[in-house]
């Protein structure tokens, strides 16, 4: 059942990563991020901040576009580096055009970050100075090896001030993946 939360409050789309590649990412996150700042898991943002009186019609999109996705195959095939935290970059061109569909149904509702281009990624660090960020970048990196996982589905959040209350979660149908989903991503 979902938590309970303002129904005005903007709502976040992200993408569920499969369990591995999940733990991976929020053990990077636990390391290097502010745990002061530290409210959510590790997480790929679709988007920062849709209407939240649209939810049934965003629910209402979102289940059969993604009952008809398959699993997405991800690549993390290095870091990214932005001032004041680190990032590890995705790869995944069905993630982008998933997007990129949702957007042009979404237009009306984009804020402006919304509406910039998509370079999908998860947030290792942020709000740090940029010397630290730095140093965690330079560390990461002079031992980063690329890692492969898989994107299950999206899930939608609500914004609550800081943390984030879960709303739903919309799995991809389409499990062509199934076979290879007890494959340990490579270079953790």
């Amino acid at each position: 059942m979902p938590t309970e939360f303002a129904p005005t409050a903007p709502l976040i789309v992200t993408l569920k990563l499969d369990d591995v590649t999940s733990t991976w990412a929020n053990q990077l996150r636990q390391q290097y991020f502010p745990p002061e700042r530290n409210f959510l898991p590790a997480h790929v943002t679709l988007f920062h901040a849709l209407p939240g009186d649209q939810l049934a019609a965003i629910q209402a999109q979102l289940a059969p576009v993604c009952a008809q996705t398959p699993r997405l195959m991800i690549h993390c095939p290095t870091l990214r580096f932005f001032g004041q935290g680190v990032a590890i970059a995705l790869e995944c061109p069905a993630l982008v055009e998933l997007r990129q569909a949702l957007v042009t149904s979404w237009q009306d509702w984009l804020t402006p970050q919304d509406r910039q281009a998509f370079r999908p990624h998860i947030t290792i660090q942020n709000k740090v100075s940029p010397e630290v960020a730095r140093q965690t970048y330079d560390h990461l990196l002079s031992r980063w090896q690329p890692v492969d996982g898989d994107g299950e589905g999206l899930l939608l959040w609500s914004y609550q001030g800081g943390p984030w209350a879960w709303v739903q979660e919309f799995r991809f149908g389409c499990d062509k993946l199934a076979q290879q989903s007890d494959k340990v991503p490579r270079s953790r």
